[in-house]
């Protein structure tokens, strides 16, 4: 997986998340939707890590594509965390610019993975 760029990429964003989670806890006292920005959040790097042992090259496209999900997922959480007050505008830029990063990491993973599956068939 390219020097595990993506998956070192999507830890650091899963230990970031965990972060914002604590915060808006024990800051903000918002328990409902930094609980679903932390599923999704960490599931990121999770899908990424199945993905490594992917029965196939079809099982690998499949995991990143659920990764790809995940992380849009929490694109919108943050985005709602923001239009709603818990998150300022830095706070927000801050995790958002990271979340598209991965989105097109694992985009362009895929498309690779598909490209690869159509010249094995």
């Amino acid at each position: 997986m390219r020097d595990n760029v993506i998956k070192n990429l999507s830890f650091g964003f899963a230990v970031r998340v965990v972060k914002l989670y604590q915060y808006l806890c024990e800051q903000k006292k918002e328990f409902v939707l930094s609980k679903q920005l932390l599923r999704s959040g960490t599931s990121v790097g999770a899908m990424v890590r199945e993905a490594e042992h992917a029965e196939s090259k079809v099982d690998f496209k499949h995991k990143m594509s659920i990764a790809q999900k995940e992380i849009n997922e929490t694109i919108y959480w943050l985005e709602l965390l923001k239009e709603t007050g818990y998150l300022t505008s830095d706070q927000f830029e801050s995790m958002n610019s990271n979340a598209v990063e991965i989105i097109k990491l694992i985009t362009a993973i895929i498309k690779t993975a598909k490209a690869n599956i159509a010249k094995s068939h």
